[in-house]
Order: C-alpha cells, then structure tokens, then sequence
C-alpha cells in the first residue's frame, strides 16, 4: 500500500498551505490560502481517496489517479 503523506505535505506547500500546529495523535492542521481554512491532514495517509480529500478540502486540482 502506498504512502500519500509526504506527497500530499509536498503539494500543499507548492500551493501555498502552510503548516500551523500540530493537533491531536498524529495529526497535523494545515492553513489553506485558496479557502481561507484550516485543513487537518493525518500523519499515515495510505489511500488515495483520503489523498484526494484533503487536497480538495485544500481548494487544490490536483488529483492522485
């Protein structure tokens, strides 16, 4: 199973997310400049679709196929 953690951090910061505080366990709260929210992005992403959540949660295109 693959691991979509790293990818994910690495577009939001392309994007212009930047990193906030740490949150609970092994989350983190990221803060999106494209929706003006705050985003919680999981330390262990391992699906795609969970990927693709916080990427469009982030108001970013991009899409893991």
């Amino acid at each position: 199973m693959a691991e979509y953690e790293k990818k994910v951090r690495e577009i939001l910061d392309e994007n212009g997310c930047t990193f906030v505080r740490h949150g609970k366990g092994d989350h983190d709260i990221w803060h999106s400049p494209i929706t003006n929210k705050n985003v919680t992005v999981d330390g262990k992403i391992k699906s795609r679709e969970m990927a693709n959540v916080v990427l469009k949660q982030c108001g970013i295109e991009f899409r893991f196929r």
